[in-house]
Formats: structure tokens, sequence, C-alpha cells
């Protein structure tokens, strides 16, 4: 069974983007050969990632989506824009769709975000960890990373790692 893991950057004061969806607030913290957070490592571990519509607009918008190519991309969005290449829209009963992707074949599935999904999944419990990139900016204003959590859930930190950038990475597993 696919497990789904949370893989983010958030702000020191829990903020994922700014106030319009923007993401330019990372720019300063690039992902390179030398400085790459696990990244290269979790995307060999993942063949299929979720996302809101939000953020995937804001991917679009960058000509960002490319990167993803090789991996099946379902967005979590109130329309329904027909399946483009590897993507495909969610539109209604998102939980049970991925609740059944779940149940497919392959690597684990990256809940890339926003808040919004981040949230409803939590609340369904259907996120099974959850590796966060502390940034260390505070934004102030924006997206939170769990906006309005309903349902209180209980973590295992299982790693932690500190970067000379001032990143820190934290990783959590679902109590059971």
């Amino acid at each position: 069974m696919k497990k789904i893991i949370l893989y983010i950057a958030a702000s020191i004061d829990g903020r994922i983007a700014e106030p319009d969806g923007g993401i330019e607030w990372l720019s300063e913290f690039p992902i390179t050969e030398e400085m790459n957070y696990g990244y290269k490592e979790f995307m060999a571990s993942i063949d299929c990632i979720l996302m809101g519509g939000r953020s995937w607009r804001e991917l679009s918008n960058m000509d960002a989506m490319g990167a993803y190519a090789d991996k099946a991309v379902y967005v979590v969005s109130r329309h329904d824009w027909g399946e483009k290449g590897n993507m495909k829209f969610i539109t209604e009963n998102v939980t049970e769709r991925i609740a059944a992707l779940c149940n497919e074949q392959g690597k684990n599935i990256w809940l890339f975000g926003g808040g919004k999904l981040v949230s409803m999944l939590l609340a369904a419990d259907l996120v099974d960890e959850m590796q966060i990139a502390y940034i260390p900016v505070i934004l102030g204003k924006g997206i939170t990373l769990f906006p309005e959590q309903p349902k209180e859930s209980k973590w295992e930190l299982t790693n932690s790692k500190n970067y000379s950038s001032g990143i820190v990475m934290v990783e959590y597993q679902k109590k059971k």
C-alpha cells in the first residue's frame, strides 16, 4: 500500500505561500546538487503527486510542471480541465479517490500542497508521514500549513537535520 507523504517547505511562522499563493520567497533557498535537502532521494521514492488547484496554477505560471513529467500528477480542483498528459483532475469524491490511489501498486504519493488539501487529507486520516523544511524566514501573512485543522492527530519525530543554509528538515510519522 502506498503512503501519502507531505513534503513541503514552510516559513518559521508556519506559512507555505504568500497571501496571493506566491512562493518567490523560497528562491533564496534553491535546491541544488550540493544542497538538495533530501529532495533527490524523496523524488526517487514517489511516482505520484497530489496538489491543490492553486498550487498547480502557481507552478504552471512558473512553467515548472515539466519537472514532474515522469510522475502521475493529480490536481484537486473545482474545475476539471481534462487530462493533460500525466495530469488528471479530481473534482468530486476527493478523499475516496485519493484513498483508492493509495491501494494502487507503485511507489509513495507526494502530498505537495496547498494548505486546504493538506487539512482535508489530515482530517480524513490519509497522511502517513510529513517532511517539513522550515525556512528561516518569517512571512507574517500568507497561506498557513494547517489552516483550520479540525481534527487533532499525534505524530512521532523520526528524523531532523540542520543545514548550513539555516533550513531545518523535520520528519514525522503518524502515531498508530
